[in-house]
């Protein structure tokens, strides 16, 4: 997703830049404190790339034992245990033992080296299941079993979202707002107004509109995190990135992008990822949750077969009229 700031940004600090295979963005209530809060945000960004980047052979994941209980850092920690709550609250549908899974579909590298090759499209490989990964947190070890191999990708990036927002504000004493590729945090007090975003939805016409005074905003797209493999008949065949736990295929490619509201980055990122790999039965499981959320169809540039456009809102997010020409940020 793209979500750009609308706020007046002469009475807010920016800064903008890459990190963790995406682009970052930090933003102050008070224009001074900017520097300071990258600052920060580049370091727990750090932390968390040692901690569990999948496509780093030195990661603090990758090098666990599997089949024991292990002690791993209390940064590691609090990461699994974030994906596990995702998975917990999702019923499985976001689920971060699908390492496997995204290997066999190609993506088991950086995505830029990923989309520069042409992988062999594996057989699906289903996740063994979150609940098979053991905690113990008085004292921060973990239980991976043998086989199982971890993806946090689906909920890591929320997460420092969130670490990285509400630190920064508590150091800085002002409000801060963070993006990271399309996860959104805002802690501490926001600028007069909120801040006030426009989501890029890639439909024609003025951006809907969102203002945050804290909390979460995240997006899912299946269109954006995407790369070609070679079927085993010679075909060529596109995938992305949010893979079905249950089977280990792509997930339906029903909605372009679905976005949420909640009071963390984290509860709205689960909100998003599963409402694209339910397809069809997303707006119902998001209302029976009271989540926030606007779910843009596969062909919303048109119109569907009664001449509505293809786009769905639940629990009260905000309306298409409220939507205002906008400015810009990404997942």
């Amino acid at each position: 997703m793209d979500a750009d700031l609308t706020t007046d940004p002469v009475h807010v600090g920016a800064a903008r830049w890459e990190a963790i295979g995406t682009t970052c963005t930090v933003h102050t209530a008070e224009p001074g404190a900017v520097i300071e809060a990258r600052r920060l945000v580049s370091a727990q960004l750090t932390e968390l790339d040692v901690a569990c980047s999948r496509f780093r052979h030195d990661s603090e994941l990758n090098q666990l034992p599997r089949g024991r209980w292990v002690e791993v850092s209390a940064v590691l920690f609090s990461l699994i245990e974030a994906a596990r709550h995702t998975a917990r609250r999702t019923d499985g549908l976001v689920d971060p033992t699908i390492a496997a899974a995204m290997d066999a579909a190609g993506y088991d590298r950086d995505l830029t080296a990923v989309q520069a090759r042409l992988p062999e499209h594996q057989e699906p490989v289903p996740a063994p299941g979150w609940y098979r990964v053991m905690t113990d947190a008085a004292s921060s070890r973990i239980l991976i079993p043998h086989r199982v191999e971890l993806d946090l990708g689906s909920s890591a990036k929320a997460w420092a979202a969130d670490r990285a927002a509400t630190a920064a504000a508590a150091t800085l004493g002002c409000g801060v707002l963070v993006n990271l590729g399309g996860d959104l945090r805002a802690a501490g007090p926001a600028p007069a107004g909120g801040w006030q975003l426009t989501v890029d939805d890639g439909l024609p016409g003025p951006r809907p509109a969102v203002t945050i005074t804290t909390g979460g905003l995240a997006s899912s797209s299946t269109a954006r995190r995407t790369w070609q493999v070679r079927e085993r008949d010679g075909g060529i065949r596109r995938l992305h990135h949010i893979l079905d736990p249950r089977t280990g295929e792509p997930a339906p490619r029903t909605w372009r992008l679905v976005s949420a509201t909640a009071s963390t980055c984290l509860t709205a990122n689960a909100a998003t990822t599963a409402a694209v790999v339910l397809g069809d039965a997303a707006s119902a499981w998001l209302e029976a949750r009271n989540i926030p959320a606007r779910l843009v169809g596969r062909g919303a540039g048109d119109h569907g077969p009664d001449g509505e456009r293809l786009v769905r809102t639940t629990a009260g997010w905000p309306a298409d009229v409220s939507a205002t020409p906008g400015a810009r940020a990404a997942s």
